[in-house]
């Protein structure tokens, strides 16, 4: 509401007593909030109500010099769903103590997390001229934005440099490994995979990606090995089946999906691959179905069969053909 002002005027002895009004100016508009400004105090409004972030924003007022808890309360920020938050306070903290590299790793996985890799690879590799590191996770964390980003042959020299770094890690092989199947060098992944498990036996991960290298390399025995150790056998004939699609060989990827769903003939993955196959190849899609029965009819075979013997009606039907969805 505009606020007005009433005042008296004195007049001369000639003149009558005039009363004039003025019209007082009103305050400039605030300024529209940035939509930085705005996640700033939407963020505190948040923390306000949160004990967590309450406490660690205290710390930090009474320590600003601790980086561990400005990257906490950057993890705090981004759990509670304000990544761009927790991405500046990870830029700040970056720019405050830039020999720091804990400060730049976190400022690398914020930049990651809101989709800017460019920036996060710019920013690391600059950080690693003026501030060399002998920690693996540096070039790790190199390798994997240059992989993310497409660039495989720029991560590769960063994964080898991260594994010279460090003592033997299964999971720096693995990554090597998988950014060298990416680039079809799959002698060499396969090496990498196996150096991998002889580390860590159990890591499915490997295992799953040696599959897929020596499938590759059409060591299709190994492979199913491989793959079976990690699943099942559907699974391991599905996944040579998609390599074999990836190659154009429909005839023998239609074999292995027809063995996967002997399988599990309601394997999803299978049954798409065999539409998919079909599509590409122009034959329609056929599986060998067995006619389900139901528990009752079961249940009513058994109790004949053990008290009378073999009846023609509990024979083996013969096998029908069904289009496959």
């Amino acid at each position: 509401m505009t606020r007005r002002l009433w005042l008296a005027a004195l007049a001369f002895p000639m003149a009558s007593c005039v009363q004039h009004t003025q019209v007082a100016k009103a305050p400039p508009a605030p300024a529209p909030q940035s939509v930085w400004e705005r996640q700033i105090h939407n963020a505190i409004d948040a923390g306000d109500g949160d004990y967590q972030l309450r406490v660690l924003r205290q710390k930090l007022a009474a320590d600003p010099d601790n980086v561990p808890i400005r990257l906490e309360m950057a993890k705090a920020y981004s759990e509670r769903g304000y990544p761009d938050v927790a991405l500046e306070v990870c830029r700040l903290a970056a720019e405050r103590f830039p020999e720091s590299g804990e400060a730049q790793l976190a400022l690398v996985r914020a930049l990651r997390a809101m989709n800017r890799r460019p920036e996060a690879i710019d920013g690391l590799v600059a950080f690693l001229k003026a501030h060399p590191r002998n920690g693996p996770e540096y070039y790790s964390w190199l390798g994997i934005l240059r992989d993310e980003s497409g660039l495989w042959p720029l991560g590769e020299p960063a994964h080898r440099k991260a594994l010279e770094l460090a003592p033997p890690l299964d999971y720096l092989h693995n990554n090597l490994g998988y950014n060298l199947l990416m680039q079809k060098k799959y002698a060499e992944a396969a090496g990498e995979f196996r150096e991998a498990l002889k580390l860590n036996s159990r890591s499915a991960v490997a295992r799953n990606n040696l599959g897929l290298a020596l499938a590759n390399l059409d060591e299709t025995g190994q492979a199913l090995a491989a793959w079976q150790a990690a699943s099942d056998p559907a699974t391991a004939h599905n996944n040579l089946a998609a390599v074999l699609m990836e190659k154009g060989n429909y005839a023998n990827a239609r074999k292995e999906l027809e063995i996967a769903l002997r399988y599990n003939n309601a394997y999803p993955a299978a049954l798409k691959n065999l539409e998919l196959v079909s599509r590409l190849d122009g034959h329609p899609a056929t599986l060998a179905v067995k006619p389900a029965e139901s528990r009752w009819r079961r249940l009513k075979i058994a109790f004949r069969r053990f008290f009378v013997g073999p009846l023609e009606d509990s024979r083996t039907e013969p096998v029908k053909t069904a289009s496959a969805p």
